[in-house]
């Protein structure tokens, strides 16, 4: 897929401690057939300057999802929690009150109560068909 100026998109970080965790970001240029100059949304810069600008390679960028509105989640369900400035997926294990639920992650083994509206439906990119596919029934 190729990006443009103005892009919303979201940048797939795979380091260490960070496995599966993806950042808003717009799209500021292309450099090259394969690298974009993106600007995060939510990251700064090391001396805190600003907001960080990066080179990144076209296969760690996605489009950013539709918004999939939902009024709550099943337990089991695969799903995105903004956290440390990024969208984790984890999955519901369980409703808290009203507005709550604990998620388990994965990647760090860890179970962490989260409100519904720091929440979304976890969509995959299906960048051979341009296409997002839906987690939620």
């Amino acid at each position: 897929m190729k990006f443009k100026r103005g892009d919303p998109i979201e940048v797939v970080d795979m380091g260490s401690g960070f496995l599966g965790s993806f950042y808003d970001g717009t799209i500021i240029s292309r450099v090259g057939k394969e690298t974009y100059i993106v600007i995060f949304r939510t990251i700064l810069e090391a001396d805190q300057s600003g907001l960080l600008r990066e080179f990144v390679k076209a296969d760690k960028i996605r489009p950013k999802p539709a918004d999939v509105l939902v009024s709550s989640f099943d337990v089991g369900e695969k799903v995105d929690v903004f956290a440390n400035d990024g969208w984790w997926v984890g999955r519901i294990i369980s409703k808290v009150g009203e507005s709550e639920y604990l998620v388990h992650f994965d990647s760090t083994n860890q179970d962490i109560l989260y409100l519904f509206s720091d929440i979304r439906v976890h969509q995959d990119w299906d960048a051979a068909n341009e296409v997002w596919v839906c987690s939620h029934n």
